[in-house]
């Protein structure tokens, strides 16, 4: 039974002000997209890793892996037009009649605990379907409602694991602006969802700020 995780990073980076895309910035030295790898190599080096990258920004990708001797073992797919199509098209890099887990995680979140990933995959095998989340620690207040009980809130994180048959099966389905991630896909097809304990360092760089907390993160390791 082979287990896959599909890393997807389309990210242009916009929000970070720069050039370069996100998932290719330096945290430690190293790219975040490497170190996102990385994470789920030392969870299981069995793992196949599918990676996700839009067309454009392949060769840079791999003159990063040559500048970094980065080794790892992984297939690359094309990135499509919205995160939507991009998991379709690593989903389509998975054997139709595999038997195992598939996961889907964010190529920006390189702090995902391996006991996470762990969860993910462990609860996927026994439930088909399985996402990390935390508790909600602020306030929220909806725009037109007023104040709303953080209790009643989770922040949902990556990896999003399922059997290889039922994301394939619900990735069939049509797109629609809806499908904010994998999750969503899944339980619009009719199956439910398992909430396990994510970790709070999981965090999905997108900011400058976010680029600040990595290395905060990193230096305590």
């Amino acid at each position: 039974m082979n287990d896959y995780v599909i890393i997807v990073a389309g990210g242009k980076g916009l929000r970070m002000g720069g050039e370069v895309p996100k998932q290719f910035l330096p945290v430690g030295g190293l790219p975040v997209l490497m170190r996102t790898m990385l994470r789920f190599k030392e969870y299981s080096p069995e793992l196949n890793i599918i990676l996700v990258l839009p067309k454009a920004q392949q060769d840079y990708w791999l003159s990063l892996c040559r500048q970094h001797q980065f080794g790892l073992s992984y297939q690359l797919a094309e990135g499509g037009k919205t995160r939507f199509h991009s998991v379709q098209n690593g989903l389509s890099l998975v054997p139709d009649d595999g038997q195992g887990l598939v996961g889907v995680h964010d190529g920006v979140r390189p702090f995902v605990g391996t006991d996470v990933i762990r969860r993910c995959y462990e609860e996927a095998r026994r439930t088909g379907a399985a996402i990390p989340v935390v508790p909600v620690v602020e306030t929220l207040r909806h725009l037109t409602e007023g104040v709303k009980n953080r209790d009643e809130y989770r922040l949902v994180q990556t990896p999003q694991v399922f059997s290889i048959q039922l994301l394939k099966a619900a990735f069939r389905q049509p797109y629609r602006p809806a499908f904010t991630d994998d999750a969503s896909v899944v339980e619009a097809y009719g199956h439910a969802v398992t909430l396990v304990d994510g970790n709070r360092e999981n965090i999905k760089i997108t900011t400058p700020a976010d680029l600040y907390m990595a290395e905060a993160l990193l230096s305590k390791r």
